[in-house]
């Protein structure tokens, strides 16, 4: 196995939680930690709730709920040596007040449950037996598995969310509790449940950031049918243009480069269930690759869209 094999195999694993389970240190606001977040929908998993400087229990704040949770903050805490510096982004913003008040929940993945934890169900479940059990025995260029053998199981990891997770946030911080505040983000495969949630959940949140949305659902396109079985799905699902946002992304390097012509199909059903500039954004990065690097760069257009004053 190459090292470079061994590093993403680490990065996915649950060593990541021994290793890398430090706080992370911040430039700015504060990291409070609910450590190993217990669940009866999926594992237990760290989350990291950041707060900025300003924090006051007397007033009201907007949530963003986010994935890969240990990608966020600090770089020296990551598998790969690179973060979203979400504190950073949104620090700059609110200071130059370009956006409502927020705190950011940064949700752990599970390892090796993540890609089942993020894999939308129900598009899933709607292909047939022989297709599921072909994605579900896919695997990635090098070799390593995709699924480890763990059944799909986002509808319980947004159970989770929306019911152990957001009562809890609710209670413990000062919340602005209503759909109109909560928020959903994430890239690659937490662009697809970000999707999934604002589609499942539209009472619950108002607006989905996914970037580098992974829609290829493995890492093959040839003969894969998980991208128009999203493509369906979000036909019969799509929220509410007129009480929600939703902004898409991609780049066009690396894992990116996959994805214009499926965005492309996406993009039709947007406009086709009567999303506009309003409530819609999809933007093109020419050049940027699947990164969270990448990702850093750009986090402000859809802060500003979903969040902006």
């Amino acid at each position: 196995m190459s090292s470079k094999a061994f590093i993403l195999l680490l990065a996915i694993s649950p060593i990541t939680f021994r290793l890398f389970a430090q706080l992370p240190v911040v430039a700015s606001g504060t990291i409070n930690r609910l450590e190993n977040f217990q669940s009866k929908y999926v594992t237990a998993r760290h989350v990291d709730v950041w707060l900025p400087d300003n924090y006051h229990p007397k007033k009201k704040y907007n949530v963003l709920y986010m994935h890969d949770g240990q990608m966020l903050f600090d770089a020296t805490t990551t598998w790969n040596k690179q973060a979203w510096d979400v504190d950073d982004v949104v620090s700059k913003m609110a200071s130059e007040k370009k956006i409502k008040d927020l705190i950011v929940v940064g949700i752990w993945n599970g390892g090796n449950t993540r890609h089942s934890d993020y894999f939308p169900q129900k598009p899933f479940e709607s292909l047939t037996v022989a297709q599921r059990d072909s994605i579900f025995k896919a695997f990635r260029a090098n070799g390593a598995p995709i699924f480890f053998e763990e059944k799909v199981n986002s509808d319980n990891y947004l159970k989770f969310i929306v019911r152990e997770l957001k009562p809890y946030i609710d209670k413990k911080y000062s919340t602005h509790k209503g759909r109109a505040h909560t928020f959903i983000a994430g890239s690659s495969m937490g662009g697809l449940i970000s999707m999934y949630a604002i589609c499942e959940y539209p009472k619950k949140f108002g607006g989905a950031a996914c970037l580098s949305t992974h829609w290829p659902g493995i890492f093959a396109t040839e003969k894969n049918p998980v991208p128009d079985a999203f493509v369906a799905y979000m036909k019969a699902h799509l929220p509410n243009p007129k009480t929600h946002k939703i902004y898409f992304d991609y780049g066009t390097a690396t894992l990116d480069a996959m994805y214009p012509p499926l965005q492309k199909k996406v993009d039709e059903v947007m406009t086709a269930k009567g999303f506009t500039a309003d409530n819609w954004i999809t933007r093109e990065f020419p050049g940027e690759d699947h990164s969270e690097a990448a990702w850093k760069k750009r986090l402000d257009i859809p802060l500003l869209f979903l969040l902006g004053k």
